[in-house]
Order: C-alpha cells, then sequence, then structure tokens
C-alpha cells in the first residue's frame, strides 16, 4: 500500500471579515485616533486585507458612518422600569445614552450628521417612546415630548453657545471683554463676569447643565400629562 504524503500543519484560519467587525474596528480607530483618522485604507492596515475587500461590507464612508453611530447606541444599556415613576425612568435611560456618548467623544457629531436612524436608534427612540406612553402620556403629547427632548434622547445636546472659558484665559481679559459690553450688552456682561472661572458661577458644568435641563423638561411633561 501506497504511503500517504505527509499532511502540512494547519494553521488558524484568519477570522472572517464582515460588517460588524469592521465597524467595530472603525470605532476603536476613532475612539483612538479622532474621526478625521478613520479611513478605508488605515481599516484596511489594521484588519490586514486588501482596501478593496471592505467595499464588499461597507458601500462607502457614509455607510461606515452609519454603522458607527448605530453601533455606539446599541450599546446604551436599557433600563428598567423604575418604582419612581416615568420620570425617573427615561432619565436614567437618557443618562445611560450620555454616558455611552462620553465613551466615544466623536459620536454626538457622527449622530447628528446622518439623515436616517439605523436599526439600534430606532430601537431607542422606541423604549424612549414605551417609557412616556407608560408613564401615561398621549400619543400626541409623547410625539411633542420627542421634539422637546431632541438630541438629549441620545444623551448630548447641541448648546446655543459655550460659555466656559479656557483655563488658561486671564481673568483680566474676561474683565476688560466685560467692561466693554456692559454699555451696550450689559446682561451678557453680567454673565461673563460671573461664569468667569474667579467669578460667582465657577466654570460650567456640562453633565450639571444637562441634568438640569432634562429635569426641566420631565417636569414641563409631566405637568401637561393629560391635558394634551
Amino acid at each position: 500500500m501506497p504511503r500517504r504524503p505527509p499532511t502540512e500543519p494547519r494553521t488558524a484560519a484568519p477570522d472572517r471579515l464582515s460588517r460588524a467587525r469592521i465597524v467595530a474596528d472603525a470605532v476603536a480607530l476613532a475612539d483612538r485616533d479622532g474621526l478625521d483618522a478613520v479611513s478605508m485604507r488605515k481599516l484596511a492596515t489594521g484588519l490586514g486585507v486588501d482596501p478593496m475587500s471592505i467595499y464588499n461590507h461597507v458601500r462607502d464612508k457614509g455607510d461606515l458612518l452609519d454603522g458607527m453611530a448605530d453601533a455606539v447606541v446599541a450599546a446604551i444599556e436599557p433600563v428598567a422600569p423604575a418604582e419612581t415613576g416615568w420620570q425617573a425612568e427615561l432619565s436614567t435611560l437618557i443618562l445611560s445614552a450620555r454616558r455611552e456618548m462620553l465613551r466615544h467623544p466623536w459620536s454626538a457629531s457622527v449622530l447628528g450628521s446622518r439623515s436616517q436612524p439605523g436599526p439600534a436608534t430606532l430601537t431607542h427612540v422606541d423604549r424612549v417612546l414605551g417609557i412616556l406612553r407608560g408613564g401615561g402620556l398621549s400619543l400626541e403629547l409623547a410625539h411633542h415630548a420627542l421634539h422637546v427632548l431632541g438630541s438629549r434622547i441620545l444623551g448630548f445636546d447641541e448648546s446655543l453657545f459655550d460659555d466656559t472659558a479656557p483655563a488658561d484665559v486671564d481673568p483680566a481679559l474676561v474683565a476688560a471683554q466685560a467692561r466693554a459690553w456692559a454699555p451696550t450688552l450689559p446682561h451678557v456682561a453680567e454673565l461673563a463676569l460671573a461664569a468667569n472661572h474667579d467669578g460667582v458661577l465657577g466654570a460650567c458644568d456640562d453633565d450639571g447643565e444637562f441634568r438640569f435641563a432634562l429635569d426641566l423638561i420631565l417636569d414641563g411633561l409631566e405637568r401637561h400629562r393629560g391635558r394634551v
């Protein structure tokens, strides 16, 4: 009987390339180096594949960003019903979303730029609506609530302006600017002085401001529950 040729030692098969793997690597790259660092070529290098093979799973950069945005939302932890009421339950869910957004500083700008929500984002919106409806809000008021809450349901908000002065700004310069504003913009000048790091308001606390606005919105919705 002829002898079989010796078999070649088996090597581990490379991980199969998939959309989920590409998106996960893109999220990690954006977390590490910023959103501008994300490119098909860099992803391909990190994955050890030809750049063109990525296009078998992701149509283009926009499709990749859609996937990245939805992956972040998918990681938001759902919450159990709160015994203290719908406001506490919704607040907990939104603050859970905020923690996820803060883990990925680039995510708010990407989510704000997407024209269509992905599956995970729609699931999150459905959770929000479920809490609102379960709390006794009519469908009409729940619809109003989504518009009022806006991006806050995803844990971020687009503020009109940022009044947080950089840490290295000389308080004397802030005071000089406030004096220049005082004759024509007395209230802006008053706020600028008070919001100065050495002033009575102190530095802005983004999380504190977010919670304050969220509480105001939820309290207002509670007052309108049963009326609309």
